[in-house]
């Protein structure tokens, strides 16, 4: 089974959109599934800090090192719509082309080449 990275936007200036990129990744994750690769889906990374426990603690570097060591090991990249502009998800299209990792911004497309 072929390990789709679903890239895109996450942080925002409030929680709504957070929450609406949350949805949209979270169902772009799903969407890759049901074609039948199997995803990883970094806006699922909020339940870590849910099971959270006394003083324990969860760096935004330790959450960024985890979803960089799942692209690394992925076939592909797929990229969200309107997620161009985020910082994290540029870091995450070029690592991969370092790597030479395919990118995609269209899962259709995708679909057909992989």
């Amino acid at each position: 089974m072929k390990r789709i990275y679903v890239a895109g936007s996450y942080s925002a200036d409030n929680v709504i959109t957070i929450f609406d990129n949350m949805r949209i990744g979270m169902r772009k994750g799903l969407d890759v599934l049901l074609a039948g690769y199997s995803p990883f889906v970094p806006w699922f990374d909020f339940h870590f800090n849910l099971m959270l426990q006394g003083d324990e603690k969860i760096t935004l570097q330790q959450y960024y090192d985890y979803s960089m060591a799942w692209l690394e090991a992925s076939d592909a990249v797929l990229v969200l719509a309107n997620s161009e502009e985020s910082k994290g998800t540029q870091l995450e299209i070029k690592r991969a082309i370092e790597l030479g990792i395919p990118v995609y911004y269209d899962i259709e497309k995708m679909k057909e080449e992989i």
